[in-house]
């Protein structure tokens, strides 16, 4: 069993705290730091949990720590836990800059540590049970739009919402990229709110990327368009829907669903596929994986230089927008 420590309990770290208390398994939670002393008397009342007065002083009982502090503080946090050799789970995005996260990068190399990033999303049952039909999408189109929230809006959306979205991508489009562009306007805070991104692989496929954080209503989807099927994963309500299209072999069913594509060409016939998905906590499942990265001595599923990744893309888009 592990020993994990806590940094940040807001109200995402106060969900960690009790997700770590279930893991019993997997981990023993030994306490929490964080400076804001109201915040601090809520999670003692509330989980019983030892308050550390420095992170010094947490850092020295723990083997690992789960970071959930705000961006600007992720990157002193994690540099210090990894200079003491600890595993470290830390929030997306990874830092506030590509050149934080290139050296976090070499730290953890040298500690010889295991570095997760908390793209959440990765764990979704809806995007667990995409993986296996992915095969070299074309074109992605992705919405995440939120109702507006105060939290949160100490970044550009494109780092709150839409670098989940750049994860996802990124992780099943195997490619460099050769061209971003980007738009976006800043309504009701000091940074972009709704932000629409166009990005093209070198290997031809483009996703269209919209993300707001001032909508009516919420909606996370993709939807992944590639030779003969159709993608669609409800990150929200975490469904999946999968329209295939394959070859008809002698006379079609009259009941089947078939696309007659002309002259000379192959009769299409027409599959629906909803299953039915595993209900699981995707927060709870990152945080088991972790502790299963550790004690395997595997890279973790999101791994630091997955962050790296999704924050450099991010950076990019947001420099279009600049222009």
């Amino acid at each position: 069993m592990l020993k994990i420590g806590v940094v940040g309990a807001g109200h995402l770290g106060k969900i960690h705290i009790r997700l770590l208390l279930e893991l019993v398994d997997e981990f023993e939670l030994i306490g929490f730091f964080d400076p804001n002393d109201e915040i601090a008397k809520e999670v003692i009342e509330k989980f019983g949990l030892k308050r550390f007065e420095t992170i010094e002083a947490l850092m020295v009982h723990v083997d690992c720590v789960d970071i959930v502090t705000p961006t600007f503080a992720h990157f002193e946090t994690a540099s210090f836990a990894l200079k003491n050799s600890k595993h470290v789970f830390i929030e997306k995005p990874i830092t506030e800059t590509t050149e934080e996260a290139k050296t976090l990068i070499l730290l953890a190399r040298e500690a010889n540590v295991k570095v997760q990033v908390g793209h959440v999303e990765r764990f979704n049952p809806a995007f667990q049970a995409a993986l296996p039909y992915f095969n070299k999408p074309l074109f992605i189109e992705t919405h995440r739009l939120a109702q507006f929230n105060p939290r949160g809006t100490d970044v550009p959306v494109v780092l709150d919402l839409m670098i989940h979205d750049l994860d996802i991508i990124l992780s099943v489009v195997k490619s460099g990229i050769k061209r971003i562009s980007a738009s976006g306007v800043a309504v009701v805070s000091d940074t972009h709110d709704i932000t629409n991104a166009r990005i093209e692989f070198d290997n031809g496929c483009v996703a269209n990327l919209t993300a707001s954080r001032i909508s009516m209503k919420n909606m996370r989807k993709s939807r992944f368009f590639q030779k003969d099927a159709y993608i669609s994963v409800d990150f929200l309500t975490k469904e999946l829907e999968v329209v295939r299209m394959e070859d008809v072999e002698g006379d079609p069913n009259p009941l089947d669903i078939v696309f007659d594509l002309g002259p000379g060409k192959p009769t299409k016939k027409i599959y629906f596929d909803k299953p039915e998905l595993e209900e699981l906590n995707a927060i709870k499942e990152e945080l088991r994986t972790f502790h299963e990265a550790i004690v395997k001595d595997e890279t973790p599923i999101v791994s630091i230089e997955d962050g790296y990744n999704a924050l450099d893309v991010a950076q990019r888009i947001l420099e279009k927008l600049k222009l």
